[in-house]
């Protein structure tokens, strides 16, 4: 679970100590807003990823809940190929943690930004790859609410893993009002950026985004602020097609990007396991 950042000894952790005792620092594998990524060995020298919340943080009741309430939704998904693999959480030195399966892999975001080859060579399998995690996401009884390109790992194959579930909410049986309104504005659906109530299709629309950032390197909804987002989903015309920037996107496949992005619910994917048989009948695997 590597995405290029490099600073062994940074950030609370020294080249020689060990964390809580039981895990030997190699590499700061990536930095977040809330927490930091290592690559870590143990005792008999297996790799792990181990995400730990920042120092700054540890007296923040609102970051400490979000960061556990992350390792619990991790630790009760249905295992899965497409979904980092949990191995256990908790606190050590007084830190909150999390200790994952260690993965060779930059996540979706830095890729795009370095147009990396992998995204072309296997962009077809990676379409549909993100798709099924997410409806194990969904099987698994939890909605992601932060799916979009960094929370997505990729590997020098092309395998995909879905990361970060702090935002996750249990799945709802109808639409509801959430309290904090949780996600990331660029790929927040209208309902979202309107404070309406929600349910599980509105990672059906995240995936759009993400599937439209990964098939043309632009947004579909480009804006600066959250208002201005709001406004390029509102506009009437809706989004500019994917083909009038890349026009070796299939129409069949814009048709099914576009049906993810509809401003009314009820007009997307019900599921997102539609959306698999779709994008599998569409890409002909």
């Amino acid at each position: 679970m590597a995405n290029g950042t490099q600073a062994a000894g940074a950030a609370g952790l020294g080249a020689q100590e060990r964390f809580g005792g039981r895990f030997y620092p190699h590499e700061l594998i990536n930095s977040g807003g809330m927490a930091d990524i290592w690559l870590v060995s143990d005792e008999r020298g297996k790799h792990f990823a181990l995400r730990k919340l920042k120092p700054k943080f540890r007296f923040n009741l609102r970051a400490r809940r979000r960061f556990v309430r992350g390792c619990q939704v991790l630790s009760q998904l249905n295992e899965s190929e497409f979904i980092v693999g949990y191995v256990e959480h908790g606190k050590l030195d007084g830190t909150l943690y999390l200790l994952m399966d260690y993965i060779e892999a930059s996540n979706l975001k830095l890729l795009l930004a370095r147009q990396d080859p992998v995204l072309t060579e296997n962009v077809a399998q990676i379409l549909i790859d993100m798709a099924v995690g997410l409806n194990e996401v969904h099987e698994s009884g939890f909605m992601h609410l932060d799916f979009k390109p960094e929370n997505i790992l990729v590997t020098g194959n092309g395998n995909v893993r879905l990361i970060d579930f702090d935002l996750a909410q249990p799945m709802l049986e109808k639409p509801k009002k959430m309290s904090d309104n949780p996600g990331t504005p660029g790929y927040m659906s209208p309902e979202q950026l309107q404070g309406k109530p929600i349910d599980a299709r509105v990672d059906i629309f995240a995936y759009g985004v993400a599937a439209y950032e990964l098939l043309t390197n632009r947004k579909p909804f480009p804006g600066e602020t959250p208002a201005d987002i709001l406004g390029a989903q509102l506009e009437p015309a809706g989004p500019i097609a994917p083909r009038e920037h890349n026009t070796d996107i299939p129409a069949a496949l814009e048709k099914l990007i576009l049906k993810c992005l509809e401003r009314d619910p009820d007009r997307r994917y019900p599921f997102v396991s539609v959306l698999v048989r779709e994008l599998q009948s569409v890409l002909y695997v």
